[in-house]
């Protein structure tokens, strides 16, 4: 668990950044699934980054020390209820959560309309997330203009809302230690799921059983949820980028792609891997297989401090358009391939993102208007494909494969760390671990 210190001082930093004015972060609300039914609550990243707290129907609000640099932090939460804690659970109540979390004060959420225009009042600022919520948007306003009609009084409104999220999104970039001890569980995990699924996968299994043997294996080592629906891809589905049906037949002499990770103390790990549901691979099959392994190694080469975002996946163009070449794919010099981008035929994604508590975390990619350089503690997969989809100037025996490999990895002062790496990817790897399932 990440120390409630460790939040404070993501509080601090932010209140200096602004310098002043007042910030208002809430978390996300609670969905109906259907009728009476609530999807599992996941809280708002940005909030939690802030305050650790998970509870529904919260708002963090920073006022920011113009002068002397101090900073009042406030959280406003649910009251103690002791007749829906029955039903829905333990609530820490104001006074618990602020001194379990460290925040200088804390009231009910129900007195937030009254105590909001107070704090914004005399305020040059307003620091929030607009646009992202049209509820939270108008009730924003509201306090404003509420301010606005005191103004007689000696009360005047903030004169700008600014986006809170340009300086979170750089904050949340570069991980803590402590945040990369949380990612480097949440990758053991599902590296360790995803070498069950290779034991346990079969010729005439169904795509959900095995996403089952996933979940299981998720919330057996205590992860809290996938970080994301997965991937579970057999055949021909592999080359749909987001299938998410996991219905179908595995079939004899199919590759199975899963893209698949789970979610930790809210943060995410996300895996791709790709292996023959017979446990052996194909001529073909191995072929664009170890193309794209190339591919991904020529871009893990290239996350180093210094490199710019988009190295690693200008290396793994270079690799795939010159296999495309050579098996007939594409056509032309690789020059020509990668300025035509005629390989986006068979590999049309992006070679990686960044990761944290959103599998596509908060960051910039271009700063001025140039790929921003990599630095110690940023987070990102690498994850490299290809998409072969039948058509009468592709080889036959190519058609139908889908194969992606991704692994996360953290930038640091040497070079790399991959923290997803005790997942099986090598040809040999992952056929001897399949053909020892069957000697079991």
């Amino acid at each position: 668990m990440t120390p409630v210190k460790s939040f404070a001082d993501r509080r601090h930093s932010l209140a200096w950044q602004m310098q002043e004015g007042v910030a208002i972060i809430p978390t996300a609300p609670e969905r109906l699934r259907n009728r009476d039914a609530h999807y599992p609550y996941r809280f708002d990243s940005y909030f939690y980054y802030l305050t650790g707290f998970t509870e529904p129907e919260a708002v963090l609000v920073i006022v920011a020390g113009p002068v002397d640099g101090v900073s009042k932090h406030i959280l406003f939460c649910r009251e103690k209820n002791a007749e829906r804690e029955i039903w829905d659970g333990y609530r820490y109540g104001p006074e618990a959560a602020r001194e379990a979390f460290g925040f200088d004060e804390a009231y009910s959420i129900s007195a937030l309309d009254e105590q909001l225009p107070k704090l914004i009042a005399g305020q040059p600022a307003i620091y929030y997330s607009l646009g992202h919520d049209a509820a939270w948007d108008r009730r924003v306003v509201g306090w404003i203009n509420e301010v606005r009609q005191q103004v007689r009084s000696g009360l005047t409104p903030p004169e700008d809302i600014r986006d809170i999220r340009r300086l979170l999104d750089e904050m949340r970039l570069f991980k803590s230690p402590e945040e990369l001890q949380v990612m480097r569980q949440a990758a053991r995990i599902s590296a360790g799921a995803h070498q069950h699924v290779m034991r346990k996968t079969r010729v005439g299994m169904r795509e959900y059983e095995v996403e089952a043997e996933l979940l299981r294996e998720f919330r057996r080592h205590g992860a809290q949820a996938p970080a994301y629906t997965p991937i579970v891809a057999g055949g021909a589905n592999a080359c749909v980028l987001h299938y998410v049906e996991n219905k179908d037949r595995l079939n004899e002499g199919e590759l199975l792609l899963i893209d698949a990770g789970c979610e930790l103390d809210g943060y995410a790990s996300d895996i791709t891997r790709t292996f023959p549901v017979n446990g052996k691979f194909s001529a073909a099959q191995k072929d664009l297989y170890e193309l794209v392994l190339y591919a991904q190694a020529a871009a893990i080469a290239e996350v180093r401090p210094g490199n710019s975002w988009d190295a690693p996946h200008n290396a793994a163009i270079a690799v795939l358009s010159q296999g495309f070449i050579e098996y007939g794919l594409c056509r032309g010099s690789l020059e020509e391939v990668v300025e035509t981008e005629g390989y986006k035929r068979f590999y049309m994604h992006r070679t990686g993102h960044w990761l944290g508590l959103d599998v596509h975390d908060a960051g910039e990619y271009k700063q001025n208007g140039r790929w921003r350089a990599l630095l110690p503690g940023m987070t990102l997969t690498v994850e490299p494909g290809c998409y072969i989809r039948p058509a009468d100037d592709v080889p036959a025996h190519f058609h139908n494969i889908g194969i992606r490999i991704e692994d996360d990895v953290t930038v640091t002062e040497e070079g790399c760390e991959v923290l997803t790496s005790a997942a099986p990817k090598m040809v040999d790897e992952i056929e001897e671990l399949m053909r020892r399932r069957k000697s079991k």
